[in-house]
């Protein structure tokens, strides 16, 4: 028989805390509960003894590394995006809410690439079907960067136009390839179109999604799939929009 293992180590363990401290927390606060013979069972105190092959399930915890994971959902919801399977790129992947979410749903491969440096939850940078391309800058960089052409790219990408990086992201992706980008009206209007930061104007919001999906279209050759609005907005509450596109 295993030996057995405190709660606040297997919580740690098995991802659902970033630390000990964390998993303490959460279960002095009545957070966590273990599975046994199909009952959901409260683990009482963070020194509890307890089966480590026993699965722990935390209440209020998020499913996704970030609340991107969550917009990236809505076009796996209501646009019928399926990562299963696929090798995909993360133009812009900051915590890694968009690559989180692929994975969650079946994507084999994922080149998280950013500007940035250390975003990348440590989850992400421990799984193996993560390559962690930090401080890239993919408009500009060589096509070789990535040793394979991709089958899906996503993007979520702040402060430039789609129309400057998505000549980019293209060359990364496979023929019959898909792209699915934010697409951000406040960093695509022009200046003075916005309220401190804010497109409150649905016409000029509605003037902006076209002119993406005309430019995808027509600069691109893509061919647009499926347009929502995310379901959760950006920052200030500016609303934002998915788009999905077939190469």
């Amino acid at each position: 028989m295993a030996k057995k293992e405190r709660a606040d180590q297997m919580l740690f363990a098995q991802g659902l805390s970033e630390s000990r401290e964390q998993a303490k927390r959460m279960i002095m606060a009545g957070q966590a509960h273990y599975l046994k013979d199909g009952q959901k069972l409260p683990v009482t105190k963070p020194g509890m003894q307890l089966d480590p092959d026993l699965e722990i399930v935390v209440k209020g915890r998020d499913r996704f590394v970030s609340r991107g994971g969550y917009k990236l959902l809505t076009a796996i919801e209501e646009l019928g995006l399926n990562p299963e399977g696929k090798v995909a790129l993360d133009a812009g992947a900051s915590t890694g809410g968009f690559t989180d979410c692929m994975l969650q749903f079946g994507a084999v491969r994922v080149y998280a690439a950013d500007v940035g440096y250390g975003q990348l939850h440590w989850k992400l940078q421990q799984d193996e079907r993560v390559t962690n391309l930090e401080r890239i800058n993919l408009r500009h960089a060589e096509e070789d960067l990535i040793p394979e052409k991709v089958d899906l790219v996503v993007c979520d990408v702040s402060f430039i136009s789609l129309t400057k990086i998505l000549p980019a992201l293209v060359r990364f992706l496979k023929e019959n390839g898909e792209i699915v980008c934010l697409i951000k009206p406040q960093f695509e209007v022009g200046p003075g179109q916005t309220d401190k930061g804010i497109v409150r104007d649905k016409a000029l919001r509605q003037q902006t999604v076209d002119m993406i999906v005309n430019f995808a279209s027509s600069e691109l050759g893509l061919q647009l799939k499926g347009l929502v609005p995310s379901s959760i907005k950006g920052p200030k509450g500016n609303q934002e929009y998915l788009a999905y596109f077939v190469r």
